[in-house]
């Protein structure tokens, strides 16, 4: 009775929930590429991008599994509103660095990875509380809202970042960030999120609840299959992301304000994807959707790497294609997760989940470099399209995969 309660005014609370990580996830984005925007034309230099992008990810890739034990521990409204104040300290540390100007590019690497710790703990917190909000039947359509809220930060972070750092400087944008992380945390102080009743735990029984999250996860048959294909996808698709613009610049000929364009048309069709998962709702199995989904970008990427490099425009239509397709895996992969697991371990799921996926795709972006320099950055895509197609044909053959909504 007290859960229809809470589900009742479930549209209202996304509503204004929404709202504030609009605010967030685009000022975030903004700042996030002005850093990357600053580190490159103060360096020159691919490795000082390649140590920025690892600075932002490894914190969450190892400490992952240890923040979802206390995802699941903590009340998640507030584990929220604690990561986004934190990320917003280290946003105000960057902005004062620079106003004073002793900015260094070794304390910007340490702001980066305590902002990724930070993210280390929004986003299970985030994606766990999401069916403790809403009813099962609207899990689809929400997590098409959440990939429009994505993109419209792909489409419009890089292009607020750029004129921020030109025509402000890196404080006004850093400051933006953290009016961003305010507006997130104001709107969650307005929303309830029921807690989950958990047992009291030591802090000595931390590897035990990591363990019972890994456990519970090999058990279900159907997802340890369906986050395998995604971690072999993710280890040859991150690899065509980092070598993109050479791809535009290099194989196509094309210049720098088509690399631009190109970025633009993926998180167009990043965007036409998720509203088509929000407006439409499927009622189609959520693994069918995934292997499509999966499908459609293998055979959009091989189709890249196919095209003599006079067919810009062919190149142009299939990026927003690739677009179109993650959002038909990555929203329904969450709801799958979210309804295949008690909401007590869903924090723990989410955060081992996304360690182990990203962990490989890291790998497989060290050998980017070395693959197009020595094959050809056409033939990445080729061969990255065909694995990646491959690999969803093999995912919707599997039965434990396609009985995974019966059991539930």
């Amino acid at each position: 009775m007290e859960m229809k309660k809470e589900l009742h005014n479930w549209k209202k609370k996304f509503a204004i929930i929404w709202s504030g990580q609009l605010f967030s996830i685009l000022s975030s984005a903004t700042a996030q590429f002005a850093i990357v925007l600053w580190i490159g034309m103060e360096t020159n230099s691919a490795e000082a991008l390649a140590h920025a992008t690892i600075a932002g990810l490894l914190p969450q890739i190892v400490l992952g599994p240890f923040a979802g034990v206390f995802v699941d521990r903590w009340n998640r409204k507030w584990t929220m509103i604690g990561s986004d104040l934190f990320v917003a300290f280290c946003s105000t540390l960057i902005a004062l660095f620079f106003y004073l100007d002793i900015v260094e590019l070794w304390a910007i690497y340490i702001l980066l990875t305590l902002r990724s710790i930070g993210g280390a703990f929004h986003t299970p917190a985030m994606k766990s509380a999401v069916p403790l909000l809403a009813p099962k039947s609207a899990l689809v359509r929400i997590a098409g809202v959440n990939e429009v809220i994505q993109s419209i930060s792909i489409i419009c972070g890089p292009i607020l970042g750029a004129i921020g750092l030109l025509h402000f400087g890196m404080s006004a944008v850093m400051l933006l960030d953290v009016l961003g992380a305010v507006i997130a945390c104001t709107a969650l102080a307005f929303v309830h999120i029921p807690q989950v009743t958990q047992a009291a735990q030591s802090a000595k029984s931390i590897l035990r609840d990591m363990a019972s999250g890994a456990s519970i996860i090999w058990k279900n048959k159907g997802i340890s299959w369906l986050m395998g294909c995604e971690i072999v996808i993710n280890f040859f698709v991150m690899p065509i992301v980092a070598v993109m613009p050479l791809m535009t610049l290099q194989y196509f000929k094309g210049s720098p304000y088509q690399v631009s364009l190109i970025e633009g048309l993926y998180g167009l069709g990043l965007l036409f994807g998720g509203l088509a998962l929000s407006l439409w709702n499927p009622k189609k199995k959520k693994t069918v959707l995934i292997v499509f989904g999966f499908s459609a970008l293998g055979i959009a990427l091989a189709t890249c790497g196919l095209l003599p490099p006079t067919y810009f425009t062919a190149y142009a239509v299939m990026t927003i294609v690739q677009g179109l397709a993650v959002p038909f895996f990555t929203g329904p992969y969450t709801v799958l997760v979210q309804t295949q697991f008690e909401p007590k371990y869903l924090g723990r799921v989410f955060s081992i989940s996304g360690s182990i996926v990203q962990l490989p795709a890291m790998l497989g972006l060290l050998f980017a470099g070395i693959l197009a320099d020595n094959i050809g950055v056409e033939k990445v895509f080729l061969i990255g399209g065909i694995i990646v197609t491959v690999t969803a044909i093999f995912l919707g053959s599997i039965p434990a995969v396609r009985s995974l909504e019966k059991e539930h």
